[in-house]
Parts: structure tokens; C-alpha cells; sequence
């Protein structure tokens, strides 16, 4: 849990940070792009091998790794002199967070009994819910109490003294697991997989910045060609000695599969709401971020408390439903907050957020927790490193997917606002692009409730 909320919060606390970072290394937009791009890229390409290591090695080992590696590269993001540092130390934390994250889930899989594993998933939704929004919170007041004159350098810092804690915790308490049969590390399945992410992923997180180039979207094509080596190759590995990088019988899974599609599709409309809503308050509204961080708070802990009701109550009695109601219920949420930025424009107040963000963060914690749950409940357990590297990769994707359908949905809007506007039209141009991106996000909803027909009914943790 330690782990899993210190990259939360990582993923979350830079953007806040940003402005300042920008002043204080003097550094140009496109290394600012890469402080925050840099992250998410070596973090996406990495999680199915992470996953896969922790199989062979043992899950407990690679944990270790991973959360050794990250503080240590947390540190070289603090004490960085430049910006070359600083997205070096950055791609390096990515990479030892995709060591670490996956073993998480793995672990969790692979400790509690099915009977049990419910209530961890809904602590383990909760820590989401409190990661997605107190990163900018935590952000917002490290950067703005400028602590012992440090700015920026504190919200990479706090990764410290949690990680040490984070490393002798796990050394006493976690018990070791691996798979049953020995395996091999597919190397030739690694370099595919990685290339293919790196295909896709880049050209999406830099498209914008750079005019959307034809290289980017021959790039993003070609990704598919990629991803279609690397299935054949990997059944092939499967046939001749049984190390594939992934494991293919996964998608014999019906639950799996149905999980997986959510997941993207889930990872998609949190990738545009969370940055569309943080450039709408900082930008087009001119709150401080510290403002921000503290608006968000009642959808920090409507998700949390929602996802422990979730798994604790509603799933054991109403199974997939509680997710479809959740689905739902977001899209309400939605609404309400497209009828509220339309009713007071510019004018709008942090109090009359408090409903819509309320109720989003019910239907997102009726979500997060058991999800997990219901793709992991039929998957075999020698296999669950894999299983959860292919979560995270799939939610990762669709974030990075999420993110680049911002510069259409929301920035299209925008520019078309701004550049017909009067002066002062920056506010209500980043409104119109707020409600416009609400509407997307209103649309993904409607379809992950449509694709979740095909997750199982009842968990199988919830039936004995």
C-alpha cells in the first residue's frame, strides 16, 4: 500500500510543481515535457516486464528493487542541479516504479486467500482515491511553503523517509512468492512489448507540442504491426519452452479480457478529466494551486469511503452491478458539473463543485476496488506477476490515450475560443473546453458501463 500511494502521489504531485521547476532550472518547455512525459513513458514500457521478473525471481525481491530504486532515483530528482538531471532521474524513477507496482497486485494475488482478498482490494481502492487528489494537495503545499528554501525540491524529497519505511516493512512483512515452474526471461518478448508501448505512447504524450508531425501518426500505426509481431512471437515462445513474456492463456480468461477492456477504457476518462479539471481551475479560473488541491478534496474521500463500501457491502450482495451503478453514477456526477460550469461561467465558486465532484468520486470508488478484484478473481496464481503488469500496462495506455485526446477535445476548443475572442476571453474559452471534455468523458462512461456486461457476475472471491 506504501508503494502503490507513493507513485500515486508521484504521478500527481509534478504538474502542481511545474511553474516553479520552469523558474528555478531555467529550463525550456519541451524539457518541462519531458519531466512529466519522461515519467509515464518508462513507467508504461516497463510494467510488463516488471511483472514478468517478479514471477521468475521472486515478487518479494523485485519489490524491494523497485522501491530501493525509486527512492534513491527520488533523491536524484531532489538534489538535480539541471534539467538534464532531473528528466534522467525522472526516467530512472519510471523505471524502478514499473519494477514495483506490479508486484503489488502480485502479491496481494498470490498472499490472501479469495475469501479475503476483497477487503484488501477495497483498502487498496481507497489509497487510489486518496493518491489521485492529495498528489496536487501535497504539491500545492510543498511548493508554496518553499521549506528551508528548497521550492520544488520538497515533493520529491517526501519520497524518502516513506520509501526507507516502505523497504523495512517489506523486508519483515512480506512473505516471498514466484511461480511454481521455473521460468526464463523472454528477451526477444521484452524488446517487442517495450518498442510497441514506446510506438504508441510517445507520439500521444508529445503530439500536441510538437503539430501532431506525420511521423507521430505513421509511429502510432506502425505500433500495431508491432503489437502483432509480438502476440506471434509470443505463442511461438509459449509452444517451445513456456517463458513468454506474457502469459497468452490469460486471454482464455472471459473475466480477464472483459477487466482489461474496462481498465483501458476507464484509464482513458481519467486521463482527460484529471488534467482537463487541473488547467480549468489553475488557468481558466486563475486559482492558486493550493485552491485547487483543496476543491478536490471531497472527491478524495468520496472515492475512498465509496471503495470500502463498495467491497466490504455492495459487491458480496449485488457483484457486477455495483460497478455498472458506478459507471453511472460518475456519469451523473458529470453531469451535474457540466450544469453548474454552464449555470455560473467564470464566477463559479469552489463550494458549488462540492456535489458534482462528491458524487463522481462515489461512482469512481463504486469502481476502483473491485475491479481489480473481478480481473484478477479467475486468473491462476503462478501467473499473477504477468496478470498485474498487464493491468497496470493497459491502464497506463489508456491514460497516455486519455491524454492525448485532450489536445482534441479540450485544446481544440480552447484555441478556436481564444483566438476569436475579446480580451479576457482565456477564462470562458477554458470553460466552453472543460464542458466540452465533460461530454467525452460522459461518452467513455456510457461505453465502459456497456462493456462491463461481460465481466462476471459475481466475483468468485464474493461466491466461497
Amino acid at each position: 500500500m506504501t508503494a502503490a500511494f507513493m507513485d500515486l502521489v508521484d504521478v500527481t504531485i509534478v504538474n502542481i510543481a511545474v511553474p516553479s521547476i520552469e523558474r528555478d532550472l531555467s529550463t525550456s518547455f519541451g524539457a518541462i515535457q519531458w519531466i512529466t512525459a519522461g515519467y509515464a513513458l518508462a513507467f508504461a514500457a516497463g510494467l510488463i516486464t516488471g511483472g514478468r521478473l517478479g514471477d521468475i525471481y521472486g515478487r518479494k525481491r523485485l519489490f524491494l528493487v523497485g522501491i530501493t530504486g525509486f527512492t534513491v532515483a527520488s533523491a536524484l530528482c531532489g538534489f538535480a542541479v539541471n534539467p538534464d538531471m532531473l528528466v534522467a532521474s525522472r526516467l530512472l524513477q519510471g523505471a524502478m516504479a514499473a519494477m514495483m507496482v506490479p508486484q503489488v497486485l502480485a502479491i496481494i494475488h498470490a498472499t490472501f486467500p479469495a475469501h479475503e482478498r476483497g477487503k484488501v482490494f477495497g483498502m487498496f481502492g481507497a489509497i487510489i482515491g486518496l493518491g489521485a487528489v492529495s498528489g496536487p494537495l501535497l504539491g500545492a503545499l510543498l511548493t508554496q511553503w518553499n521549506l528551508f528554501g528548497l521550492e520544488w525540491r520538497p515533493i520529491f524529497l517526501i519520497n524518502l523517509p516513506v520509501g526507507m519505511a516502505g523497504v523495512l516493512l517489506g523486508r519483515k512483512f512480506i512473505t516471498e512468492s514466484k511461480a511454481p515452474k521455473a521460468l526464463r526471461l523472454d528477451l526477444v518478448g521484452v524488446v517487442l512489448a517495450t518498442a510497441g508501448l514506446l510506438m504508441l505512447i510517445y507520439p500521444l504524450t508529445r503530439g500536441r507540442e510538437l503539430g501532431w508531425p506525420l511521423w507521430g501518426h505513421l509511429c502510432m500505426a506502425g505500433s500495431l504491426v508491432v503489437f502483432g509481431a509480438f502476440v506471434a512471437y509470443e505463442r511461438y515462445k509459449t509452444r517451445k519452452d513456456g517463458s513468454s513474456l506474457v502469459e497468452l492463456s490469460l486471454f482464455k480468461v472471459k473475466s480477464f479480457v472483459a477487466g482489461i477492456a474496462v481498465q483501458l477504457t476507464f484509464g482513458v476518462a481519467v486521463g482527460i478529466f484529471f488534467l482537463v479539471w487541473t488547467l480549468y481551475m489553475q488557468i481558466g479560473l486563475g486559482w492558486t494551486p493550493l485552491r485547487a488541491g483543496l476543491t478536490g478534496l471531497p472527491f478524495s474521500v468520496a472515492v475512498s469511503v465509496a471503495a470500502g463500501l463498495s467491497v466490504e457491502v455492495l459487491v458480496p450482495r449485488f457483484g457486477r452491478k455495483v460497478l455498472q451503478a458506478g459507471a453511472l453514477t460518475m456519469i451523473l456526477g458529470l453531469l451535474l458539473y457540466i450544469g453548474e460550469t454552464a449555470r455560473y461561467g467564470t464566477q463559479i465558486h469552489s463550494w458549488q463543485m462540492i456535489l458534482p465532484l462528491t458524487v463522481m468520486g462515489i461512482g469512481m470508488g463504486l469502481i476502483v476496488a473491485p475491479l481489480t478484484d473481478a480481473v484478477l478473481s479467475e486468473v491462476p496464481r503462478e501467473h499473477s506477476g504477468s496478470a498485474s503488469g498487464l493491468i497496470n500496462t493497459t491502464q497506463q495506455m489508456g491514460n497516455a490515450l486519455g491524454l492525448g485526446l485532450v489536445s482534441v477535445v479540450f485544446f481544440g476548443v480552447v484555441d478556436d475560443r481564444v483566438g476569436a475572442g475579446a480580451p479576457g476571453a482565456m477564462g470562458a474559452a477554458y470553460t466552453d473546453g472543460f464542458q466540452n471534455a465533460l461530454w467525452w468523458v460522459v461518452g467513455v462512461l456510457t461505453l465502459i458501463f456497456a462493456v462491463m456486461f461481460a465481466l462476471p457476475s459475481k466475483a468468485r472471491s464474493t461466491e466461497g
